[in-house]
């Protein structure tokens, strides 16, 4: 059990500092539609109301060592374009905290975010958007809590033992950029049908992440593809199809899946409560039953990754659970309420 233990840690300890042979890779949730400046910045802002505030959860791996802990908070604001009445500017902010390991690898990352939102003035009330991000990301471990080979002894371990370790400094800062397009319409005789398609790159910087300062050693750049479909069926159901692909270096990234929605509607145009449920595949890795209830305002989901991948034999098909809380608001001023007229009407 102690060489078990030894041997995780080194694993992960070699992985963190050698960067010969790892390459970090982002943060991604499994309710990726809720985390819109990460997916694409163009995308910030695409929902009907004014703003939208909200924060995710995630706890990951917990059956096979210490669990993978994230936590996002994000905020979103539609803002008309003063003298055009179809054009508005979004702007958003998000930060997000992930711990892991048992040396207590941690990422802290702050994305600010803009998007204009052009009207193409067509009869699909159809928009064309470009949107940009920055970035400031800190990466640290603790290396109070390495363990080394040298440090077991007789076949035990003891922290006293002398490991000769040099370490460096144990945190990084990085300054990093992205950029993305998306164009989203409608379809269908009764316009009933909303669809949005997108690309967005991201690490444009190549910021060095190296532990040892290696100027080789640096954070690969990221392409993404995104795709989404809403659509009302006879009512009261409605369906939701979500689609994202992402590679960065070498590892590549396929998600995808649809939910099924049941709609109480106050009246003809808003929703009072909604219930949500359905699946999504991520490729090679995990199938995702989600569930998403809607009430006014709020929003709460949840969904659950069963591991399907190699790991499951370790894993027990035990993946990670990912909570969501968001709230959507309108703002009751005459610029707002004239440019919400036209604006894309879906993914609250």
């Amino acid at each position: 059990m102690k060489a078990m233990t030894f041997c995780k840690r080194f694993l992960i300890l070699s992985c963190l500092l050698t960067g010969t042979t790892a390459v970090a890779q982002d943060i991604h949730f499994s309710q990726f539609y809720e985390a819109a400046i990460l997916r694409n910045p163009a995308l910030t802002g695409i929902f009907s109301d004014d703003y939208k505030v909200g924060v995710i959860y995630k706890n990951q791996w917990s059956s096979i060592s210490k669990p993978y802990q994230t936590g996002l908070v994000s905020g979103e604001l539609r803002i008309p374009v003063k003298g055009e009445a179809s054009d508005f500017v979004s702007v958003g902010l998000l930060a997000f905290y992930d711990k892991a390991g048992s040396i207590d690898l941690q990422t802290i990352g702050v994305y600010p975010a803009v998007n204009y939102n052009k009207s193409l003035h067509d009869a699909s009330n159809s928009f064309l958007s470009v949107g940009f991000t920055g970035a400031y990301l800190q990466r640290s471990y603790d290396p109070n809590k390495a363990t080394f080979n040298n440090q077991y002894q007789n076949g035990s371990y003891s922290v006293y033992n002398p490991t000769g370790e040099q370490l460096s400094n144990p945190k990084i800062t990085q300054w990093d950029a992205g950029a993305g397009v998306s164009f989203n319409s409608t379809a269908g005789e009764s316009k009933n049908i909303n669809y949005f398609i997108g690309a967005a790159g991201y690490h444009f910087t190549k910021p060095k992440s190296s532990l040892y300062n290696n100027e080789l050693i640096r954070l690969q750049m990221k392409w993404e593809g995104n795709a989404g479909l809403s659509m009302k069926l006879a009512s009261p159901f409605s369906i939701m199809v979500q689609a994202n692909y992402a590679q960065q270096g070498t590892y590549r990234e396929i998600i995808a899946g649809a939910a099924l929605g049941w709609n109480l509607m106050r009246d003809e145009k808003e929703k009072l409560f909604s219930l949500n449920a359905g699946a999504y595949y991520r490729v090679g890795d995990a199938i995702i039953p989600m569930i998403r209830l809607e009430y006014k305002d709020f929003a709460i989901g949840m969904t659950y990754d069963v591991n399907i991948s190699k790991l499951k034999a370790a894993s027990s098909t035990r993946g990670g659970l990912e909570l969501t809380l968001f709230k959507t608001g309108i703002l009751h001023e005459p610029n707002f309420e004239k440019s919400r007229t036209t604006c894309p009407q879906f993914f609250d």
